[in-house]
């Protein structure tokens, strides 16, 4: 398996890294997808969502690619139409991001709810006086309505930690659950949701370029109501959700994830009840050598001949 080639396209930990190296004898190439020069006989591709692959940059990959291993859990950044045009196949990274992502949907929630950015700010600037009881306040948590969308495993455990912390959690899902994966939790509507909920956690897969978070459903809300997003940017529309901060009907929101990042719409930064976070999402070393480990468990598998475990799309 030594000689077959890999290309790494994307920054690992460094286990990874050497995992890499010693069983694919694998090379590294830049990160810039558009500068990237990859040699015929090269079978397999990883990187991350960090890199965009679209039709232009499929079309130059050569024609002994066969794989396209994302260190991800979406896979909305690559063409799939176009990788299967070329009978590429394509897999991705998921179950291994659960427990980190949950745990960054928490801190949103926490760092919303108490203002955490506000008194961030309070504290960069010296701090200095006193404040009042009917002044800063945030929202407890506890006795609240969490409502998440999307109730796949992400959304699962972060509805797990939030009733750690006194809270109810209803969702709204394609399909209700079966009664042993609902674990407490209510599944509604997503009118009943988006109007019960005290906190509403965005946890479902991108759909497109259509929003699902429209200045409607941004007014269903319950007034002073937080809205986290540990999902993808394009899900939500960026002017609703300013518009409802910015007339106080939003609470607060807690954001990781933004339509066309790393660039993002800089009037968040006018919104101090708005916390933002880099897509971080998966940023613990735990999780990102386990995502690094299982994109390679893919490449090993497709470089032997069996079918990768996390198959998106398949050769033709």
């Amino acid at each position: 398996m030594e000689n077959l080639m890999l290309l790494i396209a994307t920054p690992l930990p460094a286990a990874v890294e050497t995992r890499a190296l010693q069983e694919f004898g694998a090379a590294a190439a830049p990160e810039n997808m558009t500068q990237l020069v990859a040699p015929e006989g090269m079978r397999a591709l990883l990187l991350s969502s960090r890199q965009r692959v679209d039709a232009a940059t499929v079309a130059a990959l050569p024609s002994s690619l066969g794989l396209i291993a994302t260190c991800s859990v979406g896979f909305d950044h690559i063409d799939l139409a176009a990788c299967a045009a070329r009978d590429i196949a394509v897999t991705n990274t998921p179950d291994v991001l659960t427990d980190a992502t949950a745990e960054m949907a928490m801190l949103l929630i926490l760092a919303a709810a108490r203002r955490a950015r506000e008194y961030g700010q309070i504290m960069d600037q010296g701090w200095g006086r006193n404040y009042a009881l009917n002044q800063m306040l945030g929202m407890q948590l506890s006795g609240k309505v969490l409502g998440i969308i999307g109730m796949g495993r992400i959304g699962r455990a972060v509805a797990h930690r939030a009733q750690a912390f006194g809270m109810t959690a209803i969702y709204h899902n394609r399909t209700r659950l079966p009664a042993d994966l609902e674990r407490g939790t209510t599944f509604v509507d997503l009118d009943e949701l988006l109007a019960s909920a005290d906190v509403v956690s965005l946890n479902l897969p991108g759909t497109g370029s259509q929003p699902l978070m429209t200045a409607a459903r941004f007014a269903q809300m319950k007034p002073g109501a937080i809205f986290v997003n540990t999902a993808r940017g394009g899900l939500v529309d960026d002017d609703a959700l300013l518009a409802a901060l910015a007339s106080g009907h939003l609470g607060g929101a807690g954001l990781d994830v933004f339509r066309g990042e790393p660039a993002f719409d800089k009037r968040y930064l006018d919104q101090p009840r708005a916390f933002l976070t880099p897509h971080m999402g998966s940023a613990t070393l735990d999780t990102r050598e386990a995502m690094g480990h299982r994109a390679l468990n893919n490449v090993a598998a497709f470089l032997a001949g069996r079918t990768p475990t996390d198959l998106v799309t398949r050769a033709a």
